[in-house]
């Protein structure tokens, strides 16, 4: 239904000051922190395989022959784009009694606004179902932040054995875990914290824990200070653990402040797939002389490796 006079009557007549509502400013890209830039897509989904690789090399004794492994497709990963679009339509009437600005302008920011807060909610849709299997599943089906099985049998957990409070003993334990990753078949692999991905509730925590000369906590629990023991560093930020920071995200909905997220440098994880950019467009219906205004662009957000990600949290 388009906007007509009804919906802006005091914009009809003389004597009004201003109009506000519209104009708010936004947060930044901050599915980017998540995801990475964008790949590329030309068709309706893309599909990603996780391959098991090979185990450990076994000895072989003289006269034997060599021994010969085998590698199979695990699980497949699927990004299915979704199609994402709005539009408002202004009757003429509308458009020419108006007395105080270009309605088409005003509406069409809010237009845009309106499609880039979809994008980041959904962005963060992962993170907010991290724990649990309902709504979100990880390509072998299980819970993208939680225990996995193996193509060995094995497991490989990519969260905290317990929920814990933001806390430099938890991020530490959080690293720890994550530099004990292994494969599909059981090999140690190279992987690391790059960023800290918190709620607002944990920024301050965050910037404490993280960029902190001493250790945050140390001093606390010794009853000391810094003048009298020069060992209680920040062995986080000395050792330069999470070399990207912290980032907030303001659309993680989960306020606990168990639920913080470690992106990893693992190749192929969290992975943000665009099918069509934001296109824009405008037309004018000659019978009733509306004016037409859309929005549109296709995408999808997920996962393929899930050791690209190390979360503390639950449910709740």
């Amino acid at each position: 239904m388009a906007i007509s006079r009804a919906q802006m009557m005091k914009e009809l007549v003389p004597g009004l000051n201003a109009l506000f509502g519209l104009e708010y400013e936004q947060y930044m890209d901050e599915c980017q922190m998540i995801y990475g830039s964008p790949e590329k897509s030309t068709r309706a989904f893309e599909e990603e395989v996780n391959l098991s690789g090979f185990g450990s090399a076994p000895v072989k004794a003289e006269g034997e022959g060599i021994a010969y492994d085998q590698s199979m497709e695990n699980f497949t990963a699927r990004y299915t784009h979704e199609t994402i679009a709005m539009g408002f339509a202004i009757t003429e009437e509308a458009v020419e009694d108006n007395l105080y600005d270009a309605l088409s302008a005003r509406y069409t920011k809010a237009l845009a606004r309106a499609m880039a807060h979809t994008k980041q909610v959904k962005g963060a849709f992962l993170l907010n179902n991290a724990h649990a299997t309902t709504n979100f599943r990880a390509g072998d089906g299980a819970a993208l932040c939680g225990t996995h099985t193996r193509a060995d049998g094995g497991t490989v957990r990519n969260v905290l054995s317990v929920a814990t409070d933001l806390n430099e003993t938890a991020l530490e334990q959080a690293i720890i875990d994550i530099a004990a990753f292994v494969d599909q078949r059981g090999l140690l692999i190279a992987t690391q914290a790059k960023r800290l991905i918190v709620h607002p509730y944990n920024q301050f925590t965050a910037t404490r824990v993280l960029e902190s000369e001493m250790s945050p906590t140390v001093f606390q629990n010794a009853g000391v200070s810094a003048a009298t023991n020069t060992n209680a560093i920040n062995a986080l930020r000395t050792n330069g653990m999470v070399p990207e920071g912290h980032h907030v995200n303001h659309y993680i909905t989960a306020g606990n402040n168990k639920n913080w997220f470690l992106i990893t440098d693992c190749p192929d994880g969290l992975k943000h797939f665009e099918r069509k950019a934001m296109e824009t467009g405008a037309d004018g219906d000659f019978d009733t002389g509306n004016v037409r205004y859309k929005a549109r662009e296709r995408y999808s957000f997920g996962v393929s490796d899930y050791l690209g990600i190390f979360g503390s949290g639950d449910v709740s």
